[in-house]
């Protein structure tokens, strides 16, 4: 069927290459019409205080749909910006705009299934059809070799089921064009952070890379880092670093607005293969984004499980809800320097290690018994790279509420520390005020006599806190 005129409405989808429902309302309509709208509910203040998007996650969505503007006017097109609910602004546009149809990508959770619903049940009471694309994984829902019902408990199952059955698609075609009504349209404005209630972050000049939202910038950043500086092919040793730009790919951010296709990464890494070598380390960054569909379809299996305190577990244990705990491990302010560093990154620029994130999640529920949905949520405003799925289920894999198949899974911090930071460079660089501790010492200040913390320009309690838990010795 042939639809004189379709709204594409961009989701987590903010990209022109591999993007299914465009390329699908280009072939199927005579006309498309780009749509973006900033809903209300994905702002504002949640449990504790905590902003729902924090500034830099905003600024880095705003600077993603200004380059899908630009792009869509590189093909002849535009963005129209809309601001309100999905659900009631994009049907009504397009009863303005006389479009027949909505199609738009198909998310897993709740919020979003219930924006779906109702912008389905509004546009069939006006007579416009919708249809959704799943397009957010490596493998294809329909490709997948179980039911969603049957997705396996443990990720081990699942990857290597999915590696024997199933195949990933060739990208989805690039438009070279895209006819956009030749009538008078509202654009609309990019809106201004402070329109959220947000100011502007301060750039620190700390962090590893410097993360600029938009599909040009994903695409710069997978050229950079596989084909520049040929970096790819050591990724498995190299992905548990801490400091500098390129220890691991940092491609999570524009995945997680869908300014880079998983798919573009897995055939751009089969190119590597040929071109360069294939290795552990190509192979583990493939292993990397078969853990993020995992966790989307575990979402999916699960519904709002992933959301609640006993996670898929049939029993819930007891969490403190100790909001003075719970704020000196958000500000970075335990008086443990590897927890502090990791949590003072996330605060300065949005972003941290993968091996950080599961040191901070530890602490705060292993550590402190800190309910850990708070942690959750807190990652939720601050992380540049927030997507839903991985970050609740991530969650609930660290608190022993998810599908973790070992019981009670801990990070000694120390000894974390140790391996991963042994001369301290990481926590030096992001605490400034433990900065002339020698070596290793940096991660113990609490173990360091009074002279030497004086010789070292240290004072716990003044300049840096007590430790909040004393830390378990490892040997």
């Amino acid at each position: 069927m042939k639809y004189r005129r379709i709204i594409v409405w961009f989701r987590n989808d903010l990209r022109i290459h591999d993007n299914v429902t465009l390329s699908m309302a280009c072939e199927k309509a005579e006309e498309v019409i780009p749509v973006y709208c900033f809903d209300p509910r994905h702002f504002g203040e949640i449990d504790l205080g905590m902003e729902k998007m924090g500034n830099l996650r905003a600024k880095f969505l705003k600077e993603s749909v200004s380059e899908l503007r630009q792009n869509l006017q590189k093909l002849g097109a535009d963005l129209v910006v809309l601001h309100g609910f999905p659900e009631k602004e994009i049907p009504n546009l397009a009863v303005s705009l006389q479009a027949e149809a909505i199609f738009f990508s198909e998310e897993v959770t709740d919020e979003e299934k219930q924006v779906d619903d109702a912008l389905e049940s509004t546009a069939w009471k006006k007579g416009i059809k919708t249809r959704s694309f799943w397009q957010h994984t490596l493998f294809h829902i329909e490709d997948l070799p179980f039911p969603i019902g049957q997705t396996p408990e443990v990720f081990t199952q699942f990857r290597k089921e999915c590696e024997k059955f199933c195949k990933v698609r060739l990208h989805a075609s690039t438009p070279n064009s895209i006819n956009f009504p030749k009538i008078e349209i509202e654009k609309g404005q990019i809106p201004a952070l402070s329109e959220f209630g947000l100011k502007e972050p301060e750039d620190t000049g700390r962090g590893v890379l410097m993360f600029k939202g938009g599909e040009q910038e994903g695409l710069r950043r997978l050229q950079t880092y596989f084909w520049n500086l040929d970096c790819l092919k050591d990724y498995k040793n190299t992905r548990n670093g801490l400091l500098g730009a390129n220890y691991s790919s940092k491609f999570s951010p524009w995945l997680a607005l869908g300014c880079l296709s998983p798919r573009q990464i897995y055939w751009e890494v089969k190119r590597y293969e040929k071109e360069r070598v294939k290795n552990d380390s190509t192979y583990w960054l493939v292993f990397e984004l078969i853990w993020r569909d995992y966790f989307r379809f575990i979402a999916k299996k699960h519904g709002n499980k992933i959301f609640q305190l006993k996670g898929i577990k049939p029993f819930a244990d007891r969490w403190r809800r100790d909001e003075s705990l719970f704020w000196k491990w958000a500000n970075g302010h335990t008086g443990i320097p590897f927890v502090d560093a990791n949590m003072r990154e996330l605060n300065s620029t949005g972003f941290m290690s993968n091996r950080g994130r599961q040191n901070v999640a530890s602490f705060l529920v292993n550590d402190l018994g800190i309910d850990w949905r708070w942690g959750a949520a807190y990652f939720e405003s601050k992380l540049i790279d927030y997507d839903v799925c991985s970050n609740w289920c991530n969650w609930m894999y660290v608190a022993g509420v998810g599908n973790d198949p070992r019981e009670n899974r801990y990070f000694n911090i120390l000894k974390q520390g140790s391996n991963h930071d042994k001369k301290g460079d990481y926590v030096r660089h992001w605490i400034p005020e433990l900065g002339k501790v020698p070596g290793f010492d940096i991660h113990r200040p609490f173990e360091l006599n009074t002279s030497e913390l004086k010789r070292y320009g240290v004072s716990l309690g003044g300049n840096y806190p007590h430790p909040i838990v004393s830390m378990k010795v490892f040997t």
